[in-house]
């Protein structure tokens, strides 16, 4: 196999790669979620334990990438490719990270009743493992346009975080023995959010990844 052969080798080896962290940080958000909404500790614990492996699926991208930078002379696109690889795998750690949070929600609202039964959370966390899914898709097709439509799902997100927070602000007004498990319902749905705003970054990684454009999906 002749060098760039092998270096086009290395670049498919490189998108599998961070498809594979992509769908092991969509499980932990689905986790995560899952174990806050049934109260469920064995699943918050198997969250917390797995980020592990998560950070080492980042660690092994990381090292392809710069073994690729310090081997290879990549062309411009080829450096983009890269570049954005490393960029996307600290967005997908992150978002590992936040669904951590959540799942350490689960363990310190043990065995207390949740003050409503969560519905529009769970909703909110659907919307933002399709978002996720949509920009790491855009990042396999190299598409722009499906990249750029995640500014819109992510207003969506921000209207349903808008939502729950006046209702959850309308309980604890109502209910001052529910503002601790309100408040931390609350950061659930902020973690939540921030997701969203690392799948748009995907997004826009990709946007430059194709085009060379720098582009603000948050605006």
């Amino acid at each position: 196999m002749d060098s760039r052969k092998g270096f086009h080798y290395a670049l498919d080896e490189l998108q599998h790669g961070i498809l594979k962290m992509g769908v092991m940080v969509e499980e932990a958000i689905y986790l995560a979620v899952k174990s806050l909404a049934t109260q469920d500790l064995k699943i918050a614990e198997s969250v917390i334990q797995n980020d592990k492996q998560i950070n080492d699926r980042m660690i092994e991208i990381e090292s392809l990438c710069l073994k690729l930078l310090a081997l290879q002379q990549p062309m411009a696109s080829d450096l983009r490719v890269i570049g954005t690889a490393m960029k996307i795998v600290t967005d997908l750690e992150r978002i590992g990270d936040h669904a951590v949070d959540i799942a350490k929600t689960t363990r310190r609202l043990s065995g207390e009743p949740l003050v409503k039964p969560l519905v529009d959370t769970p909703r909110m966390a659907d919307m933002i493992k399709e978002m996720l899914h949509e920009a790491l898709n855009a990042y396999v097709k190299r598409d722009v346009e499906l990249a750029k439509g995640l500014a819109a799902k992510d207003d969506e997100v921000d209207g349903l975080y808008k939502q729950i927070f006046n209702e959850l602000q309308e309980l604890m007004e109502n209910d001052r023995s529910s503002v601790k498990q309100a408040i931390m319902l609350l950061m659930v749905c902020q973690y939540l959010e921030r997701i969203g705003d690392h799948a748009t970054n995907i997004g826009e990684w990709v946007i430059y990844m194709v085009s060379g454009d720098r582009t603000d999906l948050n605006i």
